[in-house]
């Protein structure tokens, strides 16, 4: 938990984005939430009465905090889409939860902020075609149960295959990556297919989740990307995106280190996010 805070406070001292740059969210409708979500789920979850083996799923003790929080994350996620939506580019200090499921929880994950986004976007009519580009190094399989029988939605997971979620789901795309995929052959195959996708489907949106746990020191990656892959991944998914005309809101996802050298991580995202939008956007 405390690497949110930091990556807020290293962005503001390396000058990635000042304090008017930042924008602080609402907590998400309860109509939008429960587009994805089932009624029972919704109720259990706020009001702490999950059965135990569904909180245990979860990883997380419960706590009225915990919820508030949770919340709030999936309101950065909505405002963040809106915001790209607006000047091309916009990225969220937090977000990435895709292994929370329609009806339970997951892995750390309550509410899945990229599936309820998605969602939001379609029922306000700000977007009709969304693609989710998930790069975390575990499967985005809850965001894949959500849209698995909806055409409007494209999911793009690339993930490490021995890895969990141990039972996977099947997302519109699945690119799965054998342990100690290193930096040349994993931004390789992220070449190969992400602008396929994007001529073929033609997003309104792009949700992206720039997971940092592929890097090497990660405790729950497997992936052995490097710093530099990682800048690199992030560069050619934003910029691709840029090129293509096509909005793109990021999220950090997933990191399990030291909170400071995760910070670091994470802002790689928005080091390389601000040096595209002056070339591009501005």
């Amino acid at each position: 938990m405390p690497k949110f805070k930091h990556i807020y406070d290293l962005i503001r001292l390396n000058g990635i984005a000042d304090k008017i740059e930042f924008h602080q969210p609402a907590l998400p409708r309860d109509e939008w939430v429960g587009a994805v979500y089932t009624p029972e789920y919704i109720h259990a979850l706020y009001h702490g009465s999950l059965p135990p083996k569904m909180q245990k799923q979860t990883g997380l003790p419960w706590s009225l905090e915990l919820i508030h929080r949770t919340r709030t994350a999936v309101g950065g996620t909505i405002l963040t889409a809106q915001l790209a939506l607006e000047y091309g580019l916009a990225c969220n200090t937090a977000g990435g939860t895709h292994h929370a499921f329609p009806d339970h929880g997951s892995g750390f994950c309550l509410l899945n902020d990229l599936a309820i986004t998605a969602r939001m976007l379609q029922s306000e009519h700000l977007a009709e075609k969304i693609l989710i580009v998930d790069l975390d190094v575990h499967q985005g399989d809850g965001t894949a149960a959500a849209f698995r029988d909806n055409e409007s939605v494209f999911t793009f997971s690339m993930h490490c295959e021995r890895n969990f979620p141990f039972r996977k789901q099947e997302s519109t795309l699945d690119v799965a990556l054998s342990e100690n995929t290193g930096d040349r052959t994993y931004l390789t195959s992220l070449e190969e297919h992400l602008p396929k996708i994007l001529k073929s489907f033609q997003p309104d949106i792009v949700l992206y989740d720039a997971g940092v746990d592929p890097h090497f020191s990660d405790r729950l990656g497997k992936l052995s990307l490097t710093d530099d892959g990682l800048r690199k991944r992030d560069h050619f998914v934003i910029e691709q995106c840029i090129l293509h005309e096509i909005p793109v809101a990021c999220v950090v996802g997933g990191g399990y280190d030291e909170a400071n050298a995760l910070a670091v991580r994470h802002t790689i995202l928005h080091h390389t996010a601000v040096e595209l939008y002056h070339r591009y956007l501005s």
